[in-house]
């Protein structure tokens, strides 16, 4: 029963914090914590699943706000017409935001904002003057 009337207590405690300020409701911005796992400047590069094409447009909102996405369509790869629908998708986004898209590996897409290329080209091998 100690714990109840303790957060009670602490209840009424931020009540009296909010109404010293006029609220009668809790402003949820004034309590929101920092997200660390959001960045704080500039591009980052971002990794994701694929599990259908109803996640594209979530994820293509970061390619709009200037991350790179490193997406794994495993989870799709036996389905061919989702998997083609959210390729299709993603190069929709790609073309409208000036981009790039390009397969990393089997089941890997590396998709790119304006600003960044995918130089398709495999590197045979580098020379020492070259670095």
């Amino acid at each position: 029963m100690g714990l109840f009337r303790r957060k009670a207590a602490e209840e009424e405690d931020d009540q009296a914090n909010y109404a010293q300020f006029g609220r009668a409701y809790i402003d949820l911005g004034i309590l929101k914590k920092r997200d660390f796992t959001e960045s704080t400047g500039g591009p980052s590069i971002r990794f994701a699943d694929i599990d259908g094409y109803r996640e594209i447009p979530a994820l293509s909102n970061y390619v709009y706000d200037g991350n790179i996405l490193v997406l794994d369509f495993t989870p799709i790869a036996n389905d061919d017409l989702e998997l083609k629908r959210a390729i299709n998708e993603l190069k929709r986004v790609v073309e409208d935001v000036q981009g790039d898209i390009a397969g990393i590996s089997q089941n890997l897409l590396l998709v790119t904002p304006k600003g960044f290329s995918i130089d398709k080209k495999k590197m045979k091998k580098v020379q020492k003057s070259e670095r």
